[in-house]
């Protein structure tokens, strides 16, 4: 069985990684900053974000986007270092906190949300998956979905996979030129896996980070498993990235409650080496 090592621990709670420009970046969401991280364990801190940063992209000019996830915005990170700036406030479509992100080639950027007041336990309820022009013109284009989160975009550009953490599935839908959404089906169903973060390879299986099975699984179109990595804690966000996008970056903690995690840091991100490359976006 394949086992995690520790790249990186001290954290509150990370989301997000995008492996870009030979480092991982990622999200400490509860200590509220974007930060980076290399295959030597060397960090550094590229933002702050006081509303709870979590997804991240970049536009094709090299711009960095991070959803500010309790204002439910976008926001937008000048090349260079700049300052933040809003790129798109979603909160006028988004009926709760804001997660994760991708961002395609041509910088449109596809932004799930709660949709309900998670850690207060209320109901789970349907929700939108929002898109964001490149120019940061917000607009729907899915609903009924339960808890959008983790989403990749296949390598041609013309298929996104939306992990719906309270449906147990992934969700596949044909981009349209404008990038519209449309032929909705089931690409897996997960049983008893719930998704979070995924990150797609080029055997065109999708690795899933399963918090309440305390493991990832790598998946097929159809939902056949062909392998199972436990994990201590819970696993939160994985991606392939490296050089060759073959170490796989797995983000756990031992809570995704907001004060927990701000009281104790027990997040980590954990590698281990696969065969299969990663392919696509993020």
């Amino acid at each position: 069985m394949r086992t995690l090592t520790t790249l990186l621990e001290g954290l509150r709670f990370g989301e997000g990684p995008r492996w870009h420009d030979g480092k991982l970046y990622f999200s400490d969401m509860h200590a509220d900053r974007v930060m980076t991280v290399d295959l030597e364990g060397r960090t550094s801190v590229v933002c702050e974000v006081p509303n709870n940063p979590s997804g991240l992209g970049w536009l094709p000019d090299g711009t960095m986007l991070v959803v500010s996830m309790t204002d439910r915005k976008v926001m937008r990170m000048e090349r260079g270092g700049g300052a933040l700036r809003v790129h798109a406030d979603l909160s006028a479509l988004a009926p709760y906190h804001c997660n994760d992100m991708v961002v395609d080639s041509q910088g449109r950027a596809y932004v799930g949300n709660f949709g309900y007041d998670l850690h207060k336990g209320e109901k789970p309820r349907a929700t939108v998956m929002i898109m964001v022009t490149p120019d940061g013109k917000p607009r729907v284009v899915s609903d009924d979905l339960m808890f959008p989160n983790g989403t990749v975009i296949t390598p041609d550009g013309k298929t996104l996979i939306v992990g719906e953490s309270f449906g147990r599935r992934l969700t596949a839908f044909d981009i349209a030129a404008d990038g519209s959404l449309a032929n909705r089906r089931v690409w897996a169903d997960l049983g008893k896996n719930v998704p979070d973060g995924i990150a797609l390879d080029s055997e065109g299986a999708i690795w899933v980070a399963s918090p309440t099975c305390s493991e990832v699984i790598r998946v097929r179109e159809g939902g056949a498993v062909t392998e199972r990595i436990p994990v201590a804690t819970d696993a939160f966000a994985c991606m392939l990235g490296g050089a060759d996008r073959k170490t796989l970056f797995v983000l756990t903690s031992a809570s995704s409650d907001p004060a927990a995690c701000r009281a104790k840091a027990t997040a980590k991100i954990e590698i281990t080496r696969v065969e299969v490359p990663g392919a696509g976006l993020p």
